[in-house]
């Protein structure tokens, strides 16, 4: 019979600075939803007003923006709720959705800005270049800042979405600003729906980019920084260890890593010390939850 046993590479320090990490990130998700939300009714206003398709279209992405960073701040609250009997990992994944939720708005977004500049290319209208550049140099300073609160908020996937819609907006407000100064002194009416179709397509990489690791998340796949042969090859070098089988990897959300596997060992009573030359083999790889079950080899 098999005897399992727990390795657990948390501490009280790593709990500590993850709950942390998810309410400073919490505080600025609301920040910078609330100066977004409130530049966007601002820029929608100029952007009827002036005609301009980029300002309109920059002011979606932002009220789009701010939906998403409200999501962000939610998933980031209830991530930080301990486990419970029926979430055992917590609520660290909703982290995850609510990045994939928001790469989805983009992709939607994208889709409308083309349609919009398509239509504008076949029929230019008429854009106050003045008012589009003075709006568009507020609107980008305001996603400076914006990203600037975000940035100090964490690296992890929830934030680098939010970062996403935010330089998204910032690309947004350097293009209407570029548009309005060219309509302004050149008259070129078809500069306006021109740029916003390239700005769609730089924020497509991006939103793209972000989707795929999402998805591998909730797929559970392998980490990117992660060599599952090199982890299996360093655990079956231990004295004392035969084999390794049932090997896997996977994240439970950004940053937080998890391991189980099978090891066959020489004899149940070394197990201490196996388990212990495993933790420092698996330590520096980042993987937080390891769990690893000793199996007597068969004679």
């Amino acid at each position: 019979m098999g005897h399992d046993a727990g390795l657990s590479l948390d501490t009280d320090t790593e709990h500590l600075t993850h709950h942390l990490g998810h309410a400073g990130a919490h505080q600025h998700f609301w920040v910078a939803m609330l100066l977004t939300l409130g530049f966007a009714v601002i820029e929608a206003i100029a952007g009827v007003w002036s005609g301009s398709l980029a300002l309109i279209s920059d002011a979606g992405h932002m009220v789009t923006d701010s939906s998403a960073l409200a999501l962000a701040a939610m998933a980031a609250w209830l991530a930080r709720r301990p486990p419970s009997a029926r979430h055992t990992y917590g609520l660290v994944r909703l982290e995850v959705l609510a990045a994939l939720s928001n790469g989805v708005l983009m992709l939607v977004l994208i889709a409308w800005i083309a349609f919009e500049a398509v239509q504008r290319l076949a029929a230019p209208q008429a854009v106050q270049g003045e008012m589009v550049m003075v709006v568009a140099a507020i609107g980008l300073l305001v996603n400076l800042l914006v990203a600037w609160r975000l940035h100090q908020g964490g690296h992890d996937l929830n934030t680098r979405a939010a970062l996403l819609h935010v330089m998204g907006d910032a690309l947004g407000s350097v293009a209407a600003l570029i548009s309005g100064a060219v309509i302004y002194w050149v008259g070129w009416l078809w500069m306006d729906p021109a740029l916003s179709v390239l700005v769609a397509v730089l924020i497509l990489a991006s939103a793209l980019r972000l989707l795929k690791d999402a998805v591998q998340v909730l797929l559970e796949a392998v980490p990117a920084h992660i060599d599952l042969a090199a982890i299996a090859h360093g655990l079956a070098q231990i004295p004392g260890v035969n084999s390794v089988h049932d090997l896997h990897v996977w994240s439970l959300s950004s940053g937080q890593v998890a391991l189980s596997a099978h090891l066959d060992v020489a004899s149940l009573t070394e197990w201490p010390r196996i388990l212990a030359a495993a933790r420092a083999h698996l330590s520096p790889l980042g993987i937080g939850h390891a769990t690893l079950q000793a199996e007597p080899s068969p004679s």
